[in-house]
């Protein structure tokens, strides 16, 4: 086993280079708000590819992807590496290319600030911002849990969780708040090629070390011939469909994400983006979920609250290695919580402080603002986070993290309306997006409530009645006149 200091150093490494990093960005970074959230809209193809790429997907890779791959077989590539590639590219392309002409022809920061000014409406604004803000809350909570529990992990139980968590958030607000959106998305570049590296290598180790690859899906398959056959057990059909279907659709309006589509210097920055998703998603998961679907016919045992990949590791590779990996883990998580820091944070400033409380605030003071909020907001899922991780309870909050995607997936479908529909309404608009989001929550947090209708998930279900209502009240409601479609290129019908 690798001494703790050793899996510290690595940890202090990352961060020291973080900062370094950070500390560049801060030189290059104006005062005000469009840059500290966008980079001026100045990123190009590769970082723009691999900051969604890292922000996106970083702590699933090393944990949760592996752990459903031992437990229920290997069929999960399908979801994520091929439907979500897939899917998500599409809709980068339908939502992710359109907002980005909008948004640069008007100055949009936020989705929130986007719909509001094409419906003329400073309620719907804060819908989506109190919406967007309330299943990101539990989501960042959830990171630090994560962050501050491997670093207990890493220590030998030297570092106790508090001190952990406090750390990692403590860095992620002086580097936030420093670098804006060009520093994060630079260090994003620097983990999403790091993931691959280590991931692939580790394939590498351990097929090299337990036989090559035929031998390990031989002895995967050994062990439960159930893995080596499509289907079967948890992946139904309609199952592998509806996660694909929600996480997809829940992606395009993560606030991480979807501010990204925004922040390309040109069209063709997204367009080779959005070509090239589904190829580097591919070669993310298919090195993670072959070596969770490996262990099993490795043997390997995983005890209760553990994940199966450090076990993996430490059993095949040198202890260095496994501690690289999982020093990695620890560091993707927080290439996440720092996009959702600023990413709550634009939404907190321009889509509630700014038109409710500071209307004539200048760019240079929403800027500053920003940088407080970072701080309010990670303060306050700190607190949160020493409640869940320290045993204190808050199921609402673990809830809400864990059924984030289907949360956001209800806006997806309105949006799209709004961006290609010039017969959507006010309030259209509005009534889908609170009608679609209240059945959810009651789905989430409601026993009774069936969990599938028609054997497909009631997230689904919910996606349709966003699409419904918004499309049944739009056509027997009238558009505001200050309500300009044409600033979404849609013209009257």
């Amino acid at each position: 086993m690798v001494e703790p200091g050793v899996s510290l150093g690595i940890v202090a490494g990352y961060l020291l280079i973080a900062l370094a990093v950070g500390l560049v960005a801060y030189r290059l970074t104006d005062g005000d708000a469009e840059d500290y959230y966008l980079a001026s809209r100045s990123v190009g193809t590769v970082v723009l590819l691999f900051t969604t790429f890292a922000t996106l997907l970083s702590a699933f890779t090393f944990f949760g992807g592996p752990n459903l791959a031992f437990s229920a077989g290997p069929e999960w590539i399908l979801v994520m590496g091929l439907m979500d590639g897939i899917l998500f590219a599409i809709l980068w392309y339908v939502i992710g290319y359109k907002q980005w002409l909008v948004g640069k022809a008007h100055g949009y920061v936020t989705l929130g600030e986007m719909l509001g000014d094409r419906f003329d409406s400073t309620a719907l604004r804060g819908l989506v911002a109190g919406v967007s803000l309330l299943w990101l809350f539990p989501y960042v909570m959830l990171q630090q849990i994560g962050a501050g529990q491997a670093l207990v992990g890493l220590s030998g139980g030297a570092v106790p969780y508090w001190a952990g968590a406090a750390l990692i958030t403590v860095f992620m607000v002086a580097y936030v708040g420093l670098s804006g959106l060009r520093g994060v998305a630079w260090t994003d570049t620097l983990q999403g090629v790091f993931m691959l590296g280590v991931l692939w290598l580790a394939v590498a180790w351990v097929a090299s070390a337990a036989g090559g690859v035929a031998a390990l899906t031989a002895g995967m398959t050994g062990a439960n011939p159930e893995f080596g056959s499509l289907g079967g057990g948890l992946y139904s059909p309609q199952w592998m469909i509806a996660q694909a279907v929600v996480i997809a659709f829940g992606v395009a309006a993560f606030p991480q994400v979807n501010q990204r589509f925004f922040m390309a210097d040109r069209a063709e920055t997204l367009k080779r983006s959005f070509a090239l998703w589904p190829v580097l998603v591919l070669l993310l998961f298919v090195p993670a979920f072959l070596l969770g679907s490996w262990a099993v016919g490795l043997g390997i045992r995983v005890p209760d609250g553990s994940n199966v990949l450090p076990v993996l590791l430490n059993e095949y590779t040198p202890a260095w290695f496994a501690a690289l990996v999982v020093a990695g883990a620890m560091a993707a998580m927080m290439s996440s919580s720092d996009s959702m820091l600023l990413s709550g944070s634009s939404y907190f400033t321009r889509d509630l402080y700014r038109p409710f409380v500071a209307p004539d605030a200048g760019d240079a003071r929403e800027g500053w603002v920003a940088r407080v909020g970072v701080a309010v907001f990670a303060a306050a899922t700190f607190l949160a986070s020493l409640l869940v991780g320290g045993g204190g309870g808050l199921d609402v909050l673990v809830t809400l993290g864990s059924t984030a995607f289907g949360g956001y997936a209800q806006l997806t479908l309105p949006l799209l309306l709004a961006l290609y529909w010039s017969g959507t309404t006010r309030p259209g608009m509005i009534g889908g997006v609170a009608t679609a989001e209240a059945a959810y929550l009651a789905h989430v947090f409601v026993p009774a409530l069936p969990e599938a209708y028609l054997t497909w998930d009631f997230a689904l279900w919910c996606m349709l009645l966003s699409l419904v209502v918004t499309v049944a009240v739009s056509a027997v409601t009238t558009a505001a006149p200050e309500a300009n479609a044409a600033k979404f290129g849609v013209g009257a019908d």
